[in-house]
């Protein structure tokens, strides 16, 4: 007994070991993956914050805690098993759904640049669409989904990154660091944002410090100067979510012309960055990066100026009969 139990005890010990090198596997490869996904993370914190300016305090938390979960319903409920599904049985309708989602970006962010050149036209514009969004909730409502939509677009575009980066294995091993990247990336992510859009409270309490030391004094200047920069902050900050959307978006279309055998916009593109990186000197990596998206961002501005009208004439009627109809069942 004795020995059939020590037996026992070994073969557990081996396959924790297992179940132990297979955990080091998922977290190692899901850190490359993450890596490799790090430029749409950083377009998705700089969008999010938009979404909150303009909202009382206390709502923004809330706000964010509401596209946070909305994320990751995106990313495991749907994204997940999608990009596991499309890689094994349809690989090739990956790219024209990314094609689809590059352009929905393309029109959010075409349509914020056309309501500050335009702001009036931009207004009709949004009443048509929004015709039923009449009270604070059912802005917040509208915010809070607009957010996850676009959301969506850049999670898929993390998720089939992170595909791509992963060597070939189980399935089982795939979900896995796809789940691991998923939730690692919302929670960076959207606990970033919520660090950024409640800085200015934390001002606030830090100016109101009583300490009469030289760090009291220090600590409320800090304070001070969180309280008078955030505003102008989530303004920049908006501003760069708006650019991101649209040179990601530009990207995701560009390439997908790549693919498909269309590669003169992608290659002018490169051509004009890699002339202007010649000669930056010491910043050649930096210089061909903002001329590449420049590249992208025209692309994408170009796309979404030509969907706005669409959506006006074709989409919005669609848009409001549906929001009456929700209005009548609540």
């Amino acid at each position: 007994m004795s020995i059939g139990l020590i037996a026992l005890l070994d073969d557990v010990a081996g396959l924790a070991k297992v179940a132990a090198a297979s955990l080091d596997d998922v977290a190692a490869q899901a850190g490359r993956a993450g890596v490799k996904a790090a430029g749409v993370v950083i377009d998705d914190a700089a969008v999010t914050p938009r979404y909150v300016v303009g909202f009382a305090a206390e709502r923004e938390l809330p706000i964010v805690g509401r596209i946070a979960l909305g994320s990751l319903r995106n990313k495991l409920l749907f994204l997940l098993p999608a990009a596991l599904a499309l890689g094994a049985f349809a690989p090739w309708a990956i790219t024209p759904l990314l094609m689809l989602g590059g352009a929905y970006l393309c029109y959010e962010g075409t349509e914020k640049v056309y309501e500050a050149l335009f702001p009036h036209k931009a207004h009709a514009h949004a009443a048509k669409r929004d015709e039923a969004a009449g009270d604070a909730q059912a802005l917040e409502d509208r915010k809070v989904s607009s957010a996850i939509k676009t959301d969506f677009i850049l999670s898929a575009e993390i998720m089939a990154i992170t595909l791509a980066a992963l060597p070939e294995g189980s399935i089982w091993m795939r979900a896995a660091v796809l789940a691991v990247v998923a939730v690692g990336i919302t929670v960076a992510v959207y606990g970033g944002v919520a660090l950024i859009v409640k800085a200015d409270d934390a001002g606030v309490a830090m100016a109101a410090n009583g300490s009469r030391s030289a760090f009291g004094s220090l600590v409320r200047g800090l304070g001070r100067a969180l309280v008078k920069g955030m505003p102008g902050f989530l303004k920049i900050l908006a501003i760069v979510g708006t650019a991101a959307m649209i040179w990601v978006g530009g990207g995701i279309l560009v390439h997908g012309l790549e693919g498909y055998g269309l590669p003169q916009i992608g290659h002018a593109i490169h051509a004009v960055a890699a002339g202007a990186a010649g000669v930056a000197g010491p910043l050649t990596g930096t210089v061909e990066w903002l001329v590449t998206a420049a590249g992208s961002g025209l692309v994408g501005l170009v796309v979404g100026a030509a969907l706005i009208p669409v959506t006006s004439f074709l989409l919005a009627p669609a848009w409001n009969s549906l929001a009456r109809l929700r209005t009548r069942a609540a």
